[in-house]
C-alpha cells in the first residue's frame, strides 16, 4: 500500500469560488486527517485575482507546477467578466487539453425535500471534454471556429475515434462498478459520419464489456426523457456539447447547479476537482453559495486518487464526506436557500464537518 499522502493543488477561481472551495477544502482536510490521510494543500493563483497580480488569469508556470501534483481543485471561472487584453483567458478548457482529461464525470443524484422533480434518480454522465464543437479544445493551433467573411460564421466539430473510444471506456468502467447499464447519447440519424463515428467506437469498446447492457437514445429525445423518466438510466456517455447541455438539464432536475459536481479525469492518475456550476458574481460575498457541488467533487477527487492509486485512507475519506454530505442535506436549518433551506454557506459547511463522525 502506497503512502496515505496526498499532493493537491487549490485554485479558487473566481466570485463564490473564494467562498465554497475553502468549504471543500476544509471539509477534505478533516476527513482526512480522521482516516489517516496526509493532503499537501498548494494554493495557486488563477483567474482574476491572479490578473491583478500576476498580469495574467492563467500565470506562467502555473501548469508546470500543477503536473507535480496528484491533482487539484479548480473553482468557479468567472471569464465572461474579464476584460479585454492579452493576459485575460479562460483557463479550464487549457487545463482540461494540457492534462488529456477527456471525460468530464458528472453525477446526478435527487435527495428528499430539497426541491428536486422526481426521487429516485441517481444517474451519471459522462461528457467527452476535448473535442466536438468547443472551438476552445477542438483544436491544437487557432480555433475551430471563424469568420470568413462578414455575414458568415463557422463552427466546426471534431469527432475522433480515438476520442470516442476513450471516453467509452470510461462510461463502461463506471457502468461496471454500478448497475451495468450505459446509454450511448447521439445525434446520428442527422450527424451520420461525426455521431456515427462516436456510436461506431462506443459499441466497439463495449465488445471487451459484455456484462454492460448498453443501448442508444437520440439526443433529443434524451432531453425528454431526463424530464419524464430520469430513473430509467445509470451511465450515459454523450458528445461534447450534448453533454454540456444534458448535464444542466439534469442539475434542474434535483435542484439547480449548485448539486452539479463533477470530476474531470483521463488515462493517467491526475485529476481535477470542477463544479458544474459558475462563478454566480450576483451573489458573491453574501454568504448564500451552495458549497455541495464543490465538496463532492471534491469528495469525489479523493475517492477516484484512492482507488486509482491504491490508497484506502481516501477512500475511507471520501465515504465519510458521503455520509456527512446525506446527513446534512436532510436538515432544513443547515442547508442553502436554493435547496429549500435555512442556512447559509457556512451552516452548511458547518453541518458536514460535524457530520464526519457519522459511521457507516
Amino acid at each position: 500500500m502506497k503512502d496515505a499522502h496526498l499532493v493537491l493543488g487549490v485554485l479558487n477561481g473566481d466570485d463564490i469560488g473564494h467562498e465554497v472551495v475553502p468549504a471543500a477544502v476544509e471539509v477534505a482536510t478533516e476527513a482526512a486527517e480522521r482516516h489517516g490521510l496526509r493532503i499537501d494543500w498548494r494554493p495557486m493563483p488563477i483567474g482574476r485575482s491572479a490578473l491583478d497580480t500576476h498580469g495574467s488569469t492563467l500565470p506562467p508556470g502555473t501548469l508546470e507546477t500543477l503536473a507535480t501534483f496528484d491533482g487539484f481543485v479548480l473553482g468557479p471561472i468567472g471569464h465572461r467578466e474579464y476584460p479585454k487584453g492579452p493576459g485575460a483567458i479562460n483557463p479550464h478548457p487549457i487545463m482540461r487539453k494540457h492534462f488529456n482529461l477527456f471525460a468530464n464525470v458528472r453525477p446526478t443524484r435527487s435527495y428528499p425535500d430539497i426541491g428536486c422533480l422526481h426521487d429516485n434518480i441517481d444517474l451519471v454522465i459522462v461528457r467527452e471534454n476535448n473535442e466536438g464543437f468547443q472551438p476552445d479544445r477542438n483544436v491544437v493551433a487557432g480555433s475551430g471556429e471563424f469568420r470568413p467573411s462578414e455575414g458568415m460564421t463557422i463552427s466546426v466539430r471534431v469527432i475522433t475515434r480515438v476520442g470516442s473510444e476513450r471516453v467509452a471506456r470510461v462510461a463502461l468502467n463506471l457502468a461496471r462498478s454500478r448497475r451495468k447499464l450505459l446509454t450511448i447519447v447521439h445525434k446520428n440519424t442527422v450527424f451520420k459520419l461525426g455521431c456515427g463515428m462516436f456510436v461506431e467506437e462506443c459499441y466497439r469498446a463495449a465488445a471487451d464489456f459484455p456484462d454492460v447492457e448498453v443501448n442508444e437514445v437520440i439526443v433529443d429525445t434524451m432531453a425528454m426523457r431526463l424530464v419524464r423518466d430520469p430513473q430509467s438510466f445509470d451511465v450515459v456517455v454523450t458528445t461534447n456539447m450534448f453533454g454540456d447541455i444534458l448535464t444542466d438539464e439534469a442539475a434542474g432536475l434535483v435542484g439547480g447547479l449548485g448539486m452539479a459536481p463533477g470530476l474531470c479525469i483521463g488515462d493517467g492518475d491526475f485529476a481535477m476537482a470542477q463544479a458544474t456550476h459558475g462563478s454566480a458574481p450576483d451573489i458573491a460575498g453574501t454568504g448564500k453559495a451552495n458549497p455541495y457541488a464543490m465538496i463532492d467533487s471534491t469528495r469525489m477527487l479523493l475517492d477516484w486518487l484512492g482507488r486509482r492509486r491504491g490508497i484506502p485512507a481516501a477512500v475511507e475519506a471520501a465515504q465519510a464526506m458521503q455520509r456527512a454530505i446525506v446527513a446534512t442535506l436532510a436538515d432544513p436549518k443547515a442547508r442553502t436557500g436554493d435547496i429549500r433551506g435555512s442556512g447559509n454557506t457556512a451552516s452548511m459547511t458547518a453541518a458536514i464537518l460535524a457530520g464526519l463522525s457519522l459511521r457507516a
